[in-house]
Parts: C-alpha cells; sequence; structure tokens
C-alpha cells in the first residue's frame, strides 16, 4: 500500500505557510502564484491553521466587500487535521472524506514536510490501481 512518504517522493514536498495577521489578499495572491489551493498558517513556529480557496470563498459571502483586507486568522479554519508519512493512501482519503477536506498538511515530528490534497490522492490511487491492472495482465498472459 502506498504511503504519504511514497506521494511525496514523488510529488514533492513544498510547504508554503503564512502568518495570521498576513491579509487575506497577500495569502490569495501568494496562492495564485505557487499555484496551491492552501497555506498552513504558522505564528512563532506553531501550526495555528490552514486558509484554503475554499475558506475564502464561504468567508467572503458572510464578510463585507473588502474581506480581502481583513487578517488571515479571520478566515482560517483553525482546526487543523493532519497525516504523517507512514500513513496510507486509504488513510489520507478516509480523513479527507470524513472530514469533509481537501487539504492535508503532512507533519514529521510535529514539524511541516509536506502537503497533500484530494487530487495527490486520487492520483496515487489511479497509479495504484495501473500497477495493479498491469501486473494481473502480465500473470495471465504468463510473463
Amino acid at each position: 500500500m502506498l504511503t504519504v512518504r511514497d506521494m511525496l517522493a514523488r510529488k514533492g514536498n513544498a510547504v508554503f505557510s503564512i502568518a495570521p495577521d498576513a491579509k487575506v489578499e497577500e495569502a490569495l495572491r501568494f496562492m495564485v502564484d505557487r499555484n496551491v489551493g492552501s497555506l498552513i498558517v504558522i505564528d512563532k513556529g506553531n501550526i495555528v491553521g490552514i486558509l484554503s480557496e475554499r475558506d475564502f470563498v464561504r468567508n467572503a459571502v458572510t464578510k463585507t466587500a473588502t474581506c480581502t483586507s481583513v487578517p488571515v486568522r479571520e478566515m482560517m479554519t483553525s482546526q487543523v487535521f493532519y497525516v504523517m508519512p507512514d500513513d496510507t493512501i486509504d488513510q489520507c482519503m478516509s480523513l479527507m472524506t470524513n472530514k469533509r477536506m481537501r487539504h492535508l498538511p503532512v507533519l514529521d515530528n510535529n514539524v511541516p514536510i509536506g502537503m497533500i490534497s484530494i487530487g495527490d490522492v486520487v492520483n496515487a490511487i489511479i497509479l495504484e490501481q495501473k500497477k495493479t491492472i498491469d501486473q494481473l495482465e502480465r500473470y495471465i498472459r504468463g510473463g
């Protein structure tokens, strides 16, 4: 079974973060520039939240027209679920499905070492299934 470590080895382990006092506009520009859907919010070396595109969209409806000028802390999700390098893809999928989230920080000894998305998990499952199909086809052919 594939693990988070395997996924990070394939996709990379870039970790993008922002301070809770940064403006939402800065966070959104950062996400666009790096083509990512979420940022870990770190304050004094501690993870205090996560800000995703979804957080912005949901909060923008309830905030004023100047919602991009508010601090990240006002839009971030404070309860951060995470995975560790040896967790399996199935564990990630289950957590993402049950908690209805699309991004999971990867922590090793409480230090962020990567971020995975639901797309990363789906791609890993597809690759694993393709590998299994290829092996079964070789077995059937006797090779």
